[in-house]
């Protein structure tokens, strides 16, 4: 059976993709295609490569994305993203979408044309910087003919990439959209924050009934897009809710149990012969 994981970008917020992996290795689940955006293709290329949960954690802690010797020079950003290149490269070291294990498909937004382009093929490390390149705070990633920004611009929950090849499809989405108070918006980047969330809100849902386990942890509004200093907290919270989720499931769980009776029946069969 196929099972399709899709994850959702969310910036900091993504850290709770890699606990909701850990969950699904504790249970057996591994997927054969994954589909990610913005900080969920990060996590979703690390993971495609081999990365196991904690390896992906400890990437995440150690890699300083706000370092001064990141900071953009004539680029409209506060981050050049290219820089971030080397760091990607000491995990993805073929830096291409045929090395991985698993087939992976990333979403990016073209400044230039306004359309989203879907990789897949190719260049990997490029084409993930240029989906997390959150537009503002990150510098645009010029690639093969486009300038690319954050993939969550227009497909912030590509489950279409990868629905016709699963059986099944685990999403993790990680964006809050809960009504707010206006003493919830002092400051500028919460403002950002939460029309961004507002402009992605109405095409993901709809997208939410293609998932057969939907996982969105809550408590995820408790933290900024951007800050790194409860990294731990969020993966606690990813961890937990998709334990949650795989204990209230039943489809996920049975579909998988018959095809490792299959399997065993194939195992034994090819013993007798």
């Amino acid at each position: 059976m196929n099972i399709g994981l899709v994850l959702s970008g969310g910036g900091v917020r993504g850290i709770a993709h890699i606990g909701a992996l850990k969950a699904l290795g504790e249970y057996g689940i591994y997927p054969s295609h994954i589909a990610g955006t913005s900080a969920g293709a990060l996590v979703g290329a690390l993971y495609a490569a081999g990365c196991e949960w904690e390896e992906l954690l400890d990437f995440f802690k150690t890699t300083e994305i706000f370092s001064i010797y990141n900071y953009a020079r004539s680029k409209p950003g506060f981050v050049d993203t290219e820089k971030l290149y080397g760091q990607f490269k000491t995990y993805l070291p073929d830096d291409s979408f045929e090395s991985l294990k698993i087939p992976l498909y990333v979403t990016a937004t073209n400044l230039l044309d306004g359309r989203l382009k879907v990789f897949h093929q190719g260049e990997l490390i490029r084409p993930i910087l240029a989906s997390a390149a959150v537009p503002g705070l990150f510098a645009p990633v010029a690639f093969q003919d486009g300038y690319y920004i954050d993939g969550g611009t227009l497909n912030n929950f590509p489950v279409d990439l990868i629905k016709k090849h699963c059986d099944q499809i685990v999403g993790v989405y990680v964006n809050p959209f809960d009504k707010m108070r206006i003493a919830d918006l002092k400051h500028a980047h919460q403002v950002l924050e939460r029309a961004y969330h507002i402009m992605v809100a109405n095409e993901t849902v709809l997208k939410f009934e293609d998932c057969d386990v939907l996982i969105r942890p809550k408590g995820m509004a408790d933290f900024s897009m951007f800050s790194f200093r409860n990294m731990d907290a969020i993966f606690e919270l990813g961890y937990t809710a998709t334990l949650k989720a795989l204990k209230n499931d039943t489809t996920l769980k049975m579909a998988i149990s018959e095809d490792d009776l299959g399997a065993e029946r194939t195992a034994k069969h090819l013993r007798i012969k």
